[in-house]
């Protein structure tokens, strides 16, 4: 351990005039043998498809990190640095130090693991959208065709997701798509309150109702949830589809386009509960739709790119660790 060489990990384009140059500063530097030279060529590593080109050549040497432009001057300082704090670090027996030099000679199951998930990770969420928006919709279809028990399960297992309220969900399968409260001043025969013969509504009830063979049976997730979960969800299929490039959107455009309305519109239906000087309102399927694809499209534009950004960087770390567990 003592003779260890520092690690220098150099990520280079092919056909790229500047990456040759710093590579042969290096091996100028390294007559000694001080420093193991690792060379990741982003335009062979597929998972590098598109990221880091604007940062090539870019070096890697111990805690030290050079991104164009890079002279042969500040090359030598940080290589230098690198090599003094490694000898050190040596010397001094620091434990903790050298037990990270010795992890980061060894790419272990977890490492391939996280690797794996850093280049398919919109593939696991994508699915994972897919079938919480999908299985809701199957309680429905059960119901209908006599697996209640099937049905009732996916209600039972939805409760504690979304308020299931039958007012505010979709049916299928019946006279109406929706069985809106009065309140909502919506052009259906039917109303909720039609359907329970009372003007008060009890939660519970409207929580548990879940349908019938002429009013259709209720989709284990609201109108509002519908509509979060898959914009999210196209969303991130078009993230995907696009190379996962697109840029993050401010934050106060999330807040302002995407927070503001939903909480407005899901907020104000409370007021007059709490306060009674506020007016009742009861919100529409198309204004809870329409709060929800905002809420759901902007979040995705916002939270994908920056886990993306999160995933770029481990990935990073990892590609270096194989290349150099794969250089020994």
């Amino acid at each position: 351990m003592d003779n260890e060489p520092v690690i220098v990990t150099l990520y280079i384009k092919q056909n790229n005039p500047k990456s040759e140059e710093v590579q042969n500063w290096i091996e100028d530097f390294n007559k000694t043998n001080a420093y193991k030279l690792v060379i990741i060529d982003i335009d062979t590593n597929k998972e590098y498809a598109g990221k880091f080109e604007d940062q090539i050549p870019y070096i890697q040497a111990g805690p030290y990190q050079l991104h164009p432009p890079i002279s042969k001057e500040n090359l030598e300082v940080a290589l230098k640095a690198s090599l003094d704090r490694h000898k050190q670090m040596l010397e001094s027996r620091n434990e903790q130090y050298i037990k990270r030099v010795e992890r980061g000679h060894n790419f272990t199951g977890t490492d391939k693991t996280t690797f794996w998930i850093t280049q398919h990770y919109m593939l696991l969420i994508n699915s994972i959208l897919f079938l919480y928006i999908a299985v809701p919709f199957l309680a429905p279809v059960f119901m209908k065709i006599g697996w209640e028990p099937a049905g009732k399960a996916i209600y039972t297992i939805y409760k504690p997701l979304c308020h299931q309220f039958a007012f505010r969900s979709w049916f299928l399968f019946g006279e109406q798509p929706v069985y809106p409260l009065e309140q909502a001043h919506l052009h259906y025969p039917i109303t909720y309150e039609d359907i329970t013969n009372h003007a008060k509504v009890d939660p519970l009830e409207a929580r548990n109702f879940s349908g019938d063979t002429f009013l259709g049976y209720k989709v284990a997730l609201c109108e509002r949830d519908i509509a979060i979960w898959g914009s999210l969800l196209i969303t991130g299929i078009v993230f995907s589809a696009t190379g996962r490039k697109m840029k993050r959107i401010p934050i106060l455009a999330w807040l302002l386009l995407g927070v503001l309305p939903i909480l407005f519109d899901g907020g104000s239906q409370f007021l007059n509960s709490l306060l009674p000087i506020f007016p009742a309102r009861e919100s529409t399927p198309m204004l809870r739709s329409i709060s929800g694809v905002l809420f759901g499209t902007l979040t995705g534009m916002y939270m994908f790119p920056l886990i993306e950004e999160s995933m770029s960087d481990t990935q990073k770390i990892l590609s270096r660790k194989k290349a150099v567990s794969e250089a020994k």
